[in-house]
């Protein structure tokens, strides 16, 4: 019998297109969502302990607490109502269902990191670096799996599909804006390293968030 490979036979084979998108099953893009959850919670807790706050919808609610008698927890929610609408109009069902149980998930494993976890010291420049990046990375899993964590990052990831804007930037801004406005009521080391936190999340968008560097869907 005679064999004979495609090289010896003068014929090359086809090359395979790697940049083909490779679908996400459910099961991937549960686990990333939790894992999402997860990031973003620990972030979160970093943050607390060293008495930082951050940019996004967080920082428009812990402004609007010092000038309406309500709980940031109750105005966070109030603010992200409008959001999930145009999450619904502009992004679509399976974005609005799927950042809605981000919203959830973040709710719940916050209040388990509260009764599971305690952080006796930690620097603020660790905080603000390890914190934001953490953050950062549980925005992107849930970015890449076509969630959002709500707020304004609905937001910059609307923008960023629909103008091309990155959404590292964008966020970048609206937390700039967001920082400079809490100087009237927090210190201004405190507001500092807050914003060394939103750099670090942003950064990570830019980075790692730009049309034709992923290539799963």
């Amino acid at each position: 019998m005679l064999h004979c490979s495609t090289r010896e036979a003068g014929i090359r084979a086809a090359p395979v297109n790697t940049a083909d998108p490779l679908p996400h099953s459910a099961l991937e893009d549960s686990y990333a969502l939790l894992l999402g959850c997860i990031l973003v919670v620990l972030g979160l807790a970093l943050l607390h302990a060293a008495g930082l706050v951050t940019g996004g919808t967080a920082g428009i609610a812990l402004l609007l607490s010092y000038l309406i008698p309500l709980p940031s927890g109750v105005l966070f929610t109030l603010i992200n109502l409008p959001f999930m609408l145009l999450a619904w109009k502009a992004m679509g069902r399976r974005f609005t269902i799927r950042t809605v149980a981000v919203g959830i998930g973040v709710a719940a494993l916050g209040t388990w990191t509260r009764l599971g976890l305690t952080i006796a010291h930690i620097d603020p420049a660790f905080a603000a670096l390890a914190g934001g990046s953490v953050i950062g990375f549980g925005a992107l899993a849930l970015a890449r799996h076509h969630a959002g964590i709500g707020g304004t990052g609905v937001v910059t990831l609307w923008l960023q599909k629909r103008r091309g804007w990155n959404a590292g930037r964008t966020q970048m801004t609206i937390d700039t804006v967001i920082l400079l406005t809490s100087l009237a009521f927090l210190p201004a080391e405190r507001v500092g390293w807050s914003a060394v936190s939103a750099a670090a999340v942003s950064g990570i968008l830019i980075a790692w968030h730009r049309p034709g560097r992923y290539t799963g869907y």
